[in-house]
């Protein structure tokens, strides 16, 4: 499960650098290639791979948190070590980002609510995808584990028998999300960038509250799971589903492209690999650098706004040709896996290390008779 990781986090990496606005420098754009056509395609091919990606990351926190739930553990002590996970690696890229360049732009109103990680409930995208732009997903992720000392209790007294019928209400509660944001969410405000108004992208993606669809879905997967219910996809088949859904959420309703297109396929590919996992099938995924990959994809994804974004804006954002193109994309691939690793081994083991747990109680020495 560890090893699927970084292949989500790639498929946002391939995202970022094919989009045509630079946040961090809104005069041109990330995607390096000059060639039109090239660009276009580049562009077209992994135009859903960042909605694709932070998808299969809240179905799989969902489904991982659920897999190794500690009976009997204190609401508090989950929270705290959730929080010691994510929040020094966010910190460090806040701190990065608004050095680099997000202070000279970015009003106390945006930054204040990114650094505490609640910049994803406002519908105004100046704060929404404020300072380092990924962290917004963190929003969703610290609802999550919020939540999840009172989702996990009615999903673990669930019939059996009825896990199906949960997993399948979750995927209908996403679709239904997704019909209000597209027939009860204002569609008006022109947006050059994306076919709906900006309130409708904002609830239907960033908004945590749609998002918990996805992360209880990965739950209920998980109970699925270990009581022997899978259905037996095995997780080559389970990669084919999943491209056959990413090429088809190119053609669906741009709403419905968000999240619910590769909902399924999603859930599969994660049930099918953690199965394999459970029942000790050799997979790919398996080895030292499969792991290692994943152990350094959640600094890998974090650090995106700023070795992608910075980096091309210190190159003006200059467009090249396509074999001096993909060298600055295996760069930008190269520099963003060197930051991830940093913060994987300098931020996040040993603050996990650190402050995970709670401090044993002191024994008082005894006093001399």
């Amino acid at each position: 499960m560890t090893g699927l990781r970084f292949y989500a986090a790639f498929v946002v990496f391939l995202f970022h650098t094919g989009i045509m606005m630079n946040p961090a420098l809104p005069t041109g754009p990330i995607n390096p290639f000059a060639d039109v056509d090239v660009a276009k395609w580049y562009g077209t091919i992994f135009g859903t791979g960042g909605f694709v990606g932070v998808s299969f990351f809240f179905v799989l926190s969902g489904f991982v948190l659920s897999w190794s739930v500690k009976p009997g553990e204190r609401a508090r002590a989950f929270i705290r070590r959730r929080i010691v996970k994510v929040f020094p690696n966010h910190l460090a890229m806040w701190v990065a980002a608004m050095v680099l360049f997000a202070a000279a732009y970015t009003s106390w109103k945006a930054w204040l609510p990114n650094l505490f990680l609640v910049h994803p409930w406002f519908p105004d995208f100046s704060i929404a995808m404020s300072v380092d732009t990924p962290s917004w997903s963190l929003g969703g992720e610290l609802l999550f584990y919020v939540l999840f000392p009172l989702i996990i209790r009615p999903i673990l007294r669930m019939d059996v028998r009825r896990l199906w019928l949960w997993a399948g209400i979750m995927v209908a509660g996403l679709f239904a999300y997704q019909l209000v944001a597209t027939f009860v969410v204002p569609s008006d405000g022109a947006n050059p960038n994306i076919p709906i108004s900006p309130l409708q992208y904002w609830f239907g993606y960033f908004l945590p509250v749609g998002r918990l669809f996805e992360f209880v879905l990965g739950a209920v997967l998980a109970r699925i799971v270990l009581a022997g219910k899978w259905i037996g996809i095995k997780p080559a088949a389970s990669v084919v589903f999943m491209v056959v859904g990413y090429v088809a959420s190119m053609f669906v309703p741009f709403q419905f492209s968000l999240n619910f297109a590769t909902l399924i396929p999603i859930a599969v590919m994660v049930a099918s690999f953690a199965n394999a996992d459970l029942r000790g099938t050799r997979t790919r995924l398996r080895g030292r650098v499969a792991v290692w990959l994943g152990n350094v994809s959640f600094g890998f994804y974090l650090s995106q706004g700023v070795t992608i974004f910075y980096l091309r804006s210190l190159m003006g954002n200059a467009v090249f040709s396509t074999p001096l193109a993909i060298l600055v994309l295996i760069g930008l691939f190269v520099v963003t896996l060197f930051v991830g690793w940093l913060l994987y081994r300098f931020v996040e083991t040993p603050m996990m290390r650190r402050f995970s747990r709670a401090r044993p109680p002191r024994i008082p020495a005894p006093r001399a008779s």
